[in-house]
């Protein structure tokens, strides 16, 4: 237990450490393994499993929100294949470069600097996720476009672990398509579960059963199976609650995933000088995929975003390099030096993307703007000339306010959501959205010059995508009213702070709105006996 004690408050420390001086806790988690492994800490016994768990239920969540037709899209598996071609040859030119400059590299032969490259040519699944998820932008367009590039690299790195390991398939792998028919038994299975915590644990036992233990018993890898059980119950109406439900227990679990890198090795000097050297290929790795993307028709902002959040080193570089110390390819020195490019990448990929919108504003100009008949069809401008009232985000609130302004009291909405699928929902029933990106400085200077919109409602779960959007409203010199949603009493003060007078608290509000309609109701009842 006292190994135990020393992770908890070591982990909890540089988390809350990282939180203080407002960066991400996985910052922290990160750091923390390394001191750690420098304090002579032994490796937690479970660590390592409880970090595969994590990883998971994460690759399961993310195919709980997957539609199997966008990987076929060419902007999704010719980016990536593409992406990955180029960006392993540049790569291990760049190693070839520092080799001939005379900086030491362990076993620079070319095999090792070929091999070296492909390991760096991966965006971590986690880690990008993770970004998406806190942003609330997983179905958003440039969201589904780096998911979708991130499932063909993780299918590409399960192909090259199968060929390398020595060890094909078992024949019995054919019986994995028997989860084709069996999916509709599982589907019926959930629709008696409830709402409780048997949804919750169902996710689990198909995550890790029917999807990571049915893979591995026959030689492919657990994590595709998650993925892939998780992509046969998409379908399901509940898919995105059970998302919900797991989220959680997943980034727990997630913890161990980032307090595990530190364990892969303690650097030597040199070592994370070589790792530092390597994020130099960030950038270029961050502008291939926007010039691909762009290319494919996406609008410069959407491929800016997605080639940004796509900018950083994968957990399978560790992989990759662990297998190629098994076989002789490398040795050991590299799995240190990819551990900690992995960990400064992860460092670097944070900080830039908790700042995406206004960078990617600054960058966007850089890029010419494909002609609106030649752009994406889910990326093209939109028409809100005719609103009065916009709703940004058409979740449950955002649906709420929308019919409250427009049945109640008249006015002309328009509903703005980034989710291809609740778009084409609400449209089906008769309400008036558009699929647009609310952080788009492009967009509000379209809302801006429209010169019709009097009110707009941030009604986005995510609050930092609240605060770009109010931002834009206020960089455009908007003159209108502005409403907001927040869930916590701190962002219902940074609101009113920026100058928003009307501020619904979820929580408290929704037991306001409780009384009210009670104490409506009860009038009623009165006036009518």
């Amino acid at each position: 237990m006292s190994t135990v004690a020393l992770y908890l408050v070591v982990v909890f420390a540089a988390g809350a450490l990282a939180a203080a001086v407002r960066l991400p806790p996985l910052i922290g988690f990160l750091a923390a393994g390394f001191v750690l492994n420098a304090m002579g800490t032994p490796e937690m016994p479970g660590l390592d499993r409880a970090a595969d768990v994590g990883v998971t239920l994460m690759l399961f969540g993310i195919g709980l929100k997957l539609d199997v037709r966008s990987l076929l899209r060419k902007e999704v598996w010719a980016t990536a294949g593409i992406h990955m071609v180029l960006s392993s040859a540049l790569a291990a030119g760049f190693l070839g470069l520092l080799a001939l400059v005379h900086l030491e590299l362990p076993g620079e032969t070319a095999r090792a600097l070929l091999l070296a490259g492909f390991a760096l040519s991966f965006s971590s699944t986690v880690l990008v996720f993770k970004v998406l998820e806190e942003r609330s932008e997983t179905t958003s367009l440039y969201g589904r476009v780096a998911i979708g590039i991130l499932v063909i690299q993780d299918v590409a790195a399960v192909a090259f672990i199968t060929a390398t390991s020595g060890h094909p398939p078992s024949p019995w792998a054919f019986a994995l398509l028997l989860l084709l028919p069996g999916a509709w038994l599982f589907r019926r299975v959930w629709e008696r579960l409830g709402h409780g915590e048997l949804q919750a644990l169902f996710g689990i036992v198909m995550a890790l059963v029917p999807g990571y233990i049915a893979f591995t018993a026959v030689g492919l890898k657990g994590d595709l199976g998650a993925l892939l059980v998780g992509a046969l119950l998409a379908s399901h109406p509940n898919a995105s609650e059970l998302s919900r439900r797991l989220f959680t227990v997943k980034d727990l679990l997630l913890v161990a995933f980032f307090v595990s890198i530190g364990f892969h090795g303690m650097p030597t000097t040199e070592m994370v000088l070589m790792g530092a050297a390597l994020l130099a290929l960030l950038p270029a790795q961050a502008l291939l995929f926007v010039w691909l993307l762009w290319a494919f028709g996406l609008r410069r902002r959407t491929s800016l975003r997605a080639g940004l959040t796509l900018a950083n080193y994968s957990e399978f570089a560790l992989i990759v390099g662990a297998i190629g110390v098994s076989t002789g390819m490398l040795v050991e020195d590299w799995l240190v030096m990819l551990s900690v490019a992995v960990a400064l990448s992860f460092v670097v990929s944070t900080l830039v993307n908790r700042r995406g919108s206004a960078l990617t504003g600054r960058l966007v100009r850089w890029l010419p703007e494909h002609p609106d008949h030649r752009l994406h069809p889910e990326d093209r401008p939109i028409d809100i000339g005719h609103a009065e009232v916009l709703v940004l985000g058409m979740g449950r609130v955002g649906q709420a306010a929308y019919r409250e302004f427009a049945e109640e009291h008249g006015y002309t909405v328009v509903g703005i959501e980034n989710s291809t699928d609740r778009v084409e929902r609400l449209c089906a029933a008769g309400l008036d959205v558009q699929e647009a990106d609310a952080t788009d400085q492009e967009f509000w200077e379209r809302v801006i010059a429209t010169g019709h919109v009097r009110i707009a409602v941030l009604a986005m779960p995510f609050h930092g995508s609240n605060l770009v959007a109010l931002e834009q409203l206020t960089a455009g010199g908007f003159s209108g009213a502005v409403a907001a949603v927040a869930q916590y009493d701190d962002e219902v003060q940074e609101l009113r702070a920026r100058g928003v007078r009307t501020v619904f608290n979820l929580y408290s509000g929704a037991g306001i709105a409780l009384a009210s309609e009670t104490l409506e109701s009860l009038g009623e009842r009165d006036a009518d006996g």
